[in-house]
């Protein structure tokens, strides 16, 4: 490990693809034993970032180390000594579950004489024991990610990267899979996940916001949060919510207005003052206001308002 104690370290990192800058000067570390969220839309240089950090990919510029492993330079030692879990399903499907750990035990180079362990803690973890022999092909969404989580950590890496694997999984599969990160971090092993669920962040220790190549927050998910003025985030329910958009959109005291489930989250300047100001201007366009509350604001209206202020530095 690197003298300093990061699992991860990232230093002014670049990596482009001809004339596209796909990571765009990062700078980061990453705590041993931390579960660190890596989120933002898709293309917003997350994989790119994390094959880089795999040895996967070369940096174009700048530094980066895993487990005191420079990537430009020893990428294959890297490799050796990580966990990685790509979005894409890397498992055999003509294989049966005990037959894909079998194989992947042999991948990893895991020592003959604790083989049968590892693997009985896999499906343990897993929750898998009653399914060693199902063929993988049957198995759901959720439970060939457990298997393909478990497949990566066979040969007990420090650390694992996780590549949006919970991208297309239902919701209660996503929490139980968030429930198996919480306990590998709780046995020493540090987790970097990447994702574009907002809500996602709310089970990292802290997040790193990236969007365009860059990262344009880092922090933990109550500091990202605290950063927007809570006391100035109210939620409006009214009976015609498009319609209330428009007319909010352009009102003095209205600072943004974002469509969040059946309603919509409204940032003002001051609560009491726009506040009443929003309901005459919808009173006056026979619009009736169901419901307006102040609210803490979630992870996703932070990314929103980050977007948004990197897009009024663009224009």
């Amino acid at each position: 490990m690197n003298g300093n104690g990061w699992a991860v370290e990232i230093v002014d990192l670049v990596k482009t693809f001809g004339a596209f800058v796909a990571v765009d000067h990062v700078s980061l570390q990453v705590r041993k034993g931390e579960i660190f969220g890596f989120l933002g839309p898709n293309g917003a240089g997350k994989s790119t970032t994390i094959r880089v950090l795999c040895g996967l990919l070369t940096p174009t510029s700048g530094h980066a180390s895993v487990n005191g492993l420079d990537v430009a330079t020893e990428p294959e030692a890297i490799r050796k000594s990580i966990g990685y879990m790509s979005q894409k399903f890397s498992l055999y499907d003509d294989l049966t579950v005990e037959e894909n750990i079998d194989f992947f035990t042999g991948m990893y180079g895991v020592p003959r004489e604790v083989r049968a362990q590892r693997k009985q803690y896999v499906l343990e973890m897993a929750n898998l024991t009653d399914r060693r022999n199902a063929m993988t092909r049957t198995l759901s969404g959720g439970w060939k990610q457990r298997l393909a989580l478990g497949c990566a950590i066979l040969h007990d890496p420090p650390i694992l990267f996780l590549d949006e694997p919970t991208s297309g999984v239902d919701p209660i599969a996503r929490g139980a899979f968030w429930g198996l990160i919480h306990d590998l971090s709780e046995t020493g092993h540090t987790i970097f996940v990447s994702t574009h669920y907002m809500d996602e962040a709310e089970f990292c220790h802290r997040v790193a916001l990236m969007y365009r190549g860059k990262v344009i927050a880092l922090g933990t998910p109550a500091e990202l949060k605290h950063g927007l003025d809570s006391h100035n985030l109210l939620n409006l329910e009214s009976s015609e919510p498009l319609e209330t958009m428009r007319v909010l959109e352009n009102l003095e005291g209205v600072l943004d207005v974002a469509i969040f489930g059946r309603g919509l989250h409204v940032m003002v300047d001051d609560v009491d003052t726009t506040g009443a100001r929003m309901r005459q201007a919808l009173a006056a366009k026979g619009i009736a206001v169901q419901g307006l509350e102040r609210i803490m604001p979630s992870m996703e209206d932070v990314f929103v308002a980050l977007i948004e202020a990197e897009e009024k530095k663009v224009a």
